[in-house]
């Protein structure tokens, strides 16, 4: 009895000397002061509530807790390249910069590093090329999939054609802003459509010039590839002269309850398009209550819960949970790397049963990553604001992209990338 009572002694000691097990680390580059705030904020709140979801509730993924941490960019570059320098020591599993520069600057970084990058629905669009992008991932669909479903969608509502008809970009002027210009260049060709370029400069407070071009040219649509602010002071300015909201269609970063909202029933009928499905009618929104917002761990207020853009953080942090699940079975531990994270996020298989599993029945498309495919299905839907309602409608089914416009043009802009970074591509066969 008493070697008994010493054997369970020293095996307390052994076990409580042992290392606890480290968190899966998911830094968060965002930005809740600035300009861009009320767009930043609802995102890094959903991209945290979902991990904090799954900490309280299932203990972290495969028994692993989750650290997200914070670091504030206000969407500046600069900032941004600090944040990533500041945390990738910290076992930085995958990072989302939530912006198109901090991405161009991150990609030759966290690739050297071995850290992968997931821009999801923004970023480099070219980087869906796996082949030559093996750490960066930017499904469900990248900038020019948006512009080709914004075109697809535009021909529906025409009759199938767009000849002769006058299109007007007005863009952040950036390299956010400038993505979707060649798509539509090459768009306009083949489809002989006239496409006007308007662009408006950082924040996007001054858009006086812009709107008296539209409103001499008359165009018959307006894209609109704006973020922050500069959405919110484009759709009042629509309303000032009389634009009908209803051919004027944003991309999915200038489709959110804060860009419509300040200009009231103004901004009722007007578009944009979207990757992910609205609202907060979905089962993990229960759960969200119980265990993050009623337990007083949310993120922020809990005010923007079922919101278009926390809805896209939580989606996004959803994608990177189940990215690190696949990981762990690939490889057969709970403890991945970051290498081991990128050969998750390669192998992402999503589909509806899965999605209806974690409480998200018909959210998005089913999603297939594959070596050479990081850019996902490249689908899209438009969704349209009720102003009386206060809130979004999809008003079409998930739309496919362009294949043959979009893939020769990621081909193009990859392998010039290649060639002038010195980069073989991977045989993905």
């Amino acid at each position: 009895m008493k070697f008994t009572k010493v054997t369970a002694l020293a095996a307390a000691a052994i076990l409580s000397a042992a290392p606890a097990m480290a968190d899966l680390v998911f830094p968060s580059l965002s930005y809740r002061t600035g300009p861009y705030a009320a767009n930043g904020i609802p995102f890094a709140d959903g991209y945290a509530d979902y991990f904090t979801l799954l900490n309280e509730r299932d203990g972290g993924i495969g028994g692993v807790k989750v650290k997200v941490v914070e670091c504030e960019t206000g969407y500046n570059t600069q900032k941004g390249v600090e944040c990533y320098e500041a945390t990738k020591g910290e076992g930085a599993l995958l990072y989302q910069p939530l912006s198109t520069g901090i991405t161009y600057q991150l990609i030759p970084k966290a690739t050297s590093d071995g850290i992968p990058l997931h821009t999801m629905g923004y970023g480099r669009t070219s980087a869906a090329n796996g082949k030559v992008f093996p750490w960066v991932f930017n499904y469900p669909g990248t900038y020019w999939d948006a512009a080709s479903i914004i075109i697809r969608h535009l021909l529906d509502e025409n009759g199938g054609s767009l000849k002769g008809k006058k299109i007007a970009l007005l863009y952040h002027n950036s390299a956010y802003g400038k993505e979707p210009i060649r798509t539509l260049e090459e768009l306009s060709k083949k489809h002989g459509f006239e496409l006007m370029l308007l662009p408006v400069d950082h924040p996007g407070q001054e858009q006086k010039s812009q709107w008296l071009q539209i409103r001499r040219a008359r165009p018959d649509n307006v894209i609109m590839w704006g973020w922050g602010v500069m959405n919110q002071v484009a759709i009042q300015e629509a309303v000032n002269i009389r634009y009908p909201m209803d051919h004027f269609i944003g991309v999915w970063w200038s489709g959110s309850e804060n860009d419509v909202k300040p200009a009231g029933e103004g901004a009722d009928g007007y578009k944009a398009v979207n990757f992910h499905n609205v609202g907060a009618n979905y089962p993990i929104f229960d759960d969200l209550k119980k265990y993050v917002i009623d337990a007083g761990k949310a993120a922020g207020a809990g005010d923007q819960v079922g919101t278009v853009l926390y809805n896209r953080g939580l989606y996004a942090a959803m994608l990177a949970a189940e990215a690190a699940r696949t990981a762990q079975k690939i490889h057969g531990v709970k403890q991945i790397t970051a290498a081991m994270m990128r050969d998750g996020m390669e192998a992402l298989q999503v589909d509806q049963a899965r999605m209806a599993e974690l409480g998200l029945p018909n959210f998005g498309p089913e999603i297939h990553v594959t070596c050479a495919n990081h850019g996902g299905p490249g689908l899209g839907a438009i969704q349209q604001w009720d102003a009386k309602a206060g809130q979004w409608k999809l008003i079409t089914d998930f739309m496919p992209a362009d294949r043959e416009v979009v893939d020769r043009l990621i081909e193009e802009d990859s392998m010039a990338y290649a060639k002038e970074a010195g980069i073989t591509p991977r045989d993905c066969k």
